[in-house]
């Protein structure tokens, strides 16, 4: 069993496929069921943010499983195959690894080092553990993901660049409409981003926070967290947005909803119940898909920035120095990571090596009662702990190396070897080959694809993923 990476992000695909592919905390749980349904996956997991939809599957067989994953994305989003693979990267075994490592590091996040998607990660996995569809394999993973992110944090500057698309977005903000001292801000959505939004108001000294949320008592439990950074705030129920907006100068929207939730009526409704025509609105979508209706960015005054906004702005990258030091972080980590799953690996060999000499040890004392069946308890007993000291003696070093062996890339020979000589079972230690080719995505893969899959393996043949 191997881990199955097929992921479509902001570096693959315009916002409109992503926008389609995106994955809401309603649609998860579902999707997960799906896969553990099909044939081929064992353990799932779907991260699912802002900019990126990635599904992790352990599965038995690579084109089996990357069929499975393919149809469910495809049913998903309503794209055609076809479309979906143009868009999709594939990474299997260690590149998956390798991949999740670097995305909780932050270094393939929009902006690079941003810290949120460590919490998206965990949240993911919570998801997961919670419909017991997470088993040994994506726990380890996820888990060693987790450490290798604070690791990065706490030892590189790579977040210097920002702590998340909130403080870049509401950056491009401030540049339209000035400073946000003394400025309203309206929040519609009090989940995760939502606060994550409170906060980089508040520290960028925002007079008045509005909290907008279909449910009121999220709303209001959000606006008492902005009161408690110090400014005045206020949670109100959805139907009283537009009049929320008509006194604002910044609207940050995050609630991942299906479709607008800010329409081009509810702000033409705002603008005729603002004191100044002259004064700037400026909407930071931060939702995927876009919460802000296409047409809102053509009324006059009214600026958008929104994620594909964001893809392009070069105040989301990090430092040279940072980055590199962050990638060191994530290959040293992921060589920890592949030594110990080799070493778990041929432990069950070494389990298959003991059981098969005790056997041995007490067919001979069996075989030795027969033959002197007048020897006192003593001096069998003395005889039976001799010869399993002598057992236990022959067997510690090559058990002992065997191990440290298998923690080496290519490692698995030495436990195929072991297995070999002793005639033992392969038990739960399987290699997984590595296909010759990609060839379904639920049919023909793009070579573009197929190049993706193709060089995560050349890794694994070096030694170096």
């Amino acid at each position: 069993m191997s881990v199955l990476l097929v992921g479509i992000s902001h570096r693959s695909a315009p916002v409109a496929v992503l926008e389609k592919v995106a994955v809401t905390d309603t649609d998860r749980p579902k999707l997960v069921d799906r896969l553990l349904a099909s044939s081929h996956v064992a353990e799932a997991m779907i991260l699912s943010t802002c900019n990126r939809v990635e599904v992790y599957a352990v599965v038995d067989a690579f084109h089996g499983g990357l069929a499975e994953v393919g149809e469910l994305l495809t049913r998903h989003s309503g794209l055609a195959m076809t479309e979906l693979t143009k868009h999709a990267y594939v990474r299997y075994s260690e590149a998956a690894a390798e991949h999740l490592f670097a995305v909780a590091s932050g270094l393939d996040s929009m902006v690079v080092g941003e810290q949120q998607v460590l919490g998206q990660i965990r949240g993911a996995y919570a998801s997961a553990d919670a419909q017991q569809a997470v088993g040994r394999t994506l726990h380890e993973l996820a888990q060693h993901a987790l450490r290798v992110g604070k690791r990065v944090h706490s030892e590189t500057g790579i977040d210097r660049a920002g702590a998340s698309v909130v403080s870049v977005a509401l950056d491009r903000a401030q540049e339209i409409v000035g400073t946000l001292a003394a400025r309203t801000a309206v929040v519609v959505g009090a989940g995760a981003m939502g606060g994550l939004a409170v906060a980089h108001l508040a520290r960028a000294g925002i007079e008045r926070i509005v909290v907008v949320n279909r449910t009121l008592g999220r709303a209001q439990r959000l606006a008492e967290i902005a009161r408690g950074y110090g400014v005045a705030a206020e949670g109100l129920e959805f139907s009283r947005l537009p009049e929320a907006m008509a006194a604002a100068d910044v609207v940050v929207t995050c609630t991942g909803a299906v479709g607008a939730v800010v329409t081009l009526a509810d702000v033409h409704r705002a603008l005729a119940g603002r004191a100044s025509a002259e004064r700037p609105l400026v909407f930071c979508d931060l939702g995927l898909p876009r919460d802000v209706e296409h047409a809102v960015a053509g009324l006059p005054g009214v600026s958008v920035i929104d994620i594909e906004t964001l893809q392009h702005d070069p105040a989301a990258g990090a430092a040279a120095d940072d980055t590199t030091a962050a990638r060191g972080i994530v290959a040293d980590e992921l060589a920890k990571y592949l030594a110990g799953q080799r070493m778990a690996e041929v432990t069950p060999t070494v389990a298959a090596l003991r059981q098969r000499a005790a056997e041995v040890v007490e067919a001979e004392l069996l075989r030795l009662d027969s033959r002197l069946p007048g020897l006192a308890h003593p001096e069998r007993d003395e005889v039976a702990r001799t010869v399993r000291r002598v057992v236990d003696k022959l067997l510690h070093a090559p058990t002992v190396r065997v191990k440290q062996l298998a923690s080496t890339p290519g490692g698995d020979s030495y436990a195929e070897a072991l297995r070999e000589l002793f005639e033992l079972k392969p038990g739960a230690a399987q290699a997984v080959a590595a296909p010759m080719e990609v060839t379904a995505l639920g049919g023909e893969v793009p070579a573009g694809l197929a190049d993706d899959f193709t060089a995560g393996h050349r890794g694994d043949e070096q030694g170096l993923s």
